[in-house]
């Protein structure tokens, strides 16, 4: 049976599956008609969690600016030598594009839209890391992406597959809480020497470009600097043109539970209220934000807070009175409701009443009727038994991805200039200090414009 011939069939007999584009031919090769052929963009790093997602499929390109990194192939034997090596995706979409059903995307945050996007113009089914772009104009064109090429999408937010996000919606939506008007939520990086540098001066200083490392590939369409080793290959998160700081790593996890739950898509007003000062472009050691949300349908409005860098003096989050679990969590979401208060671990799991008592009751009495289906293998078996048709849209798909990526770069945003940003979330726009408006769409370098023509 042809490859593109088993998928149809498969979504076909897929009764719960959605509708979906066509698959690629694909690679001859073992099993080539039940298992996808996937390319990764991003080899190291991150990338180690899509290779353990996707380990089932046959991996059919690898991607990386810098041709050190490389699959650990003891662990992932399938793995051959022999697959293709590109530093630059767009030269492996023209070449193998007809060979490629699905591209994995896990390159600095700078990047995401350009290699999604150039993978969805070829008809390839993506899943991207988070934060799912770098500004907000590129996560709603994203958006529009999806709905033009007909692909099957995913942000890889591995908590948006678990059981507890959806335990705390059913206790929810089975009023246990009440209306809820504040949630607190943090987690207490930068922790500065791992994942995140902050460095004694700005610009920084030019370093020796390593040999196998394609240093104007990895700028791609962000602004132009020097190679220097805090910005690859790990700490680029802590540069602003490039990253998306503590948001950006962290609220696609803590805030998952409390968007997806509360409809929390549209703030008015996102405040940074306490800062650090931090050196110009470098993201601050601590913070905290504040989103405001109107009322939505018959959810009372509510004040959603950001707080990070406790481990650099910044402030613990708020918690209720009747909190009976010792200490203030160092991460995740504390949950204000007129009935009862509630809190979600950092990946929005474990759901628990902020009562001891109160949860050891609830358990025993069997707590409330599952209402949404669980989702088994995380966020990239998810996307591949979408791609087969054997299993629904994926959650976290960019029809979802996009707003809940939004809302995180607000809060960056606000954290990086400081001060009060009064959001026109209709028209994209800041209404109160307009020439902010231009990280709402940043400007690119030239030969790398992409997506203007899915607003046209």
């Amino acid at each position: 049976m042809k490859r593109r011939d088993f998928i149809q069939k498969t979504a076909v007999a897929g009764a719960a599956a959605f509708v979906l584009p066509r698959f690629s031919i694909g690679q001859p090769g073992p099993s080539a008609n039940s298992k996808m052929n996937i390319a990764m963009i991003g080899v190291g790093g991150i990338a180690g969690m899509a290779f353990d997602g996707c380990q089932d499929e046959n991996i059919v390109a690898l991607c990386d600016i810098d041709t050190r990194k490389q699959p650990n192939r003891k662990k992932y034997p399938q793995i051959s030598q022999d697959v293709p090596y590109f530093q630059d995706f767009r030269v492996m979409l023209d070449q193998m594009g007809k060979e490629i059903d699905g591209v994995v995307i896990n390159t600095p945050d700078h990047t995401h839209f350009v290699a999604t996007l150039a993978a969805m113009e070829r008809g390839l089914h993506v899943c991207t890391q988070k934060p799912l772009t770098h500004n907000i104009w590129e996560a709603r064109t994203l958006q529009r992406a999806k709905d033009k090429y007909k692909v099957v999408t995913n942000m890889a937010n591995q908590g948006h597959t678990y059981d507890g996000i959806r335990q705390m919606r059913e206790m929810y939506e089975a009023d246990l809480f009440g209306q809820i008007n504040e949630v607190h939520m943090a987690y207490d990086g930068p922790q500065w020497g791992s994942y995140f540098g902050n460095p004694q001066s700005m610009p920084l200083e030019a370093e020796p470009i390593p040999e196998k490392v394609d240093w104007d590939l990895w700028i791609g369409p962000a602004k132009e600097t020097v190679y220097n080793r805090m910005l690859h290959p790990v700490k680029w998160r802590s540069f602003w043109d490039y990253g998306t700081g503590m948001l950006g790593d962290w609220f696609c996890h803590i805030g998952d539970g409390p968007v997806w739950i509360l409809d929390l898509y549209a703030p008015t007003v996102v405040e940074c209220v306490e800062r650090e000062p931090s050196l110009d472009g470098v993201i601050p050691g601590h913070s905290i934000v504040r989103f405001d949300f109107p009322a939505r349908g018959n959810k009372a409005p509510c004040s959603m807070y950001w707080n990070d860098g406790l481990r650099n003096g910044g402030q613990p989050m708020k918690r209720p009175d009747d909190w009976g679990w010792g200490n203030t969590p160092k991460h995740g979401s504390l949950w204000f409701g007129d009935k009862a208060n509630a809190y979600l671990d950092e990946r929005s799991n474990n759901p628990r009443f902020a009562v001891k008592d109160q949860m050891r009751e609830y358990k025993q009495s069997g707590g409330v009727a599952q209402k949404y289906e669980r989702v088994q293998g995380g966020p990239f078996r998810e996307w591949i038994r979408a791609v087969k048709g054997e299993g629904p849209e994926p959650g976290s798909n960019f029809d979802y991805a996009a707003p809940l990526s939004e809302i995180c770069l607000l809060g960056a945003l606000a954290q990086r200039v400081g001060g009060r940003i009064e959001w026109d979330a209709k028209n994209m726009r800041v209404t109160n200090r307009p020439e902010l408006n231009a990280f709402i769409r940043e400007p690119v370098r030239s030969g790398w414009e992409m997506g203007a023509d899915l607003w046209s």
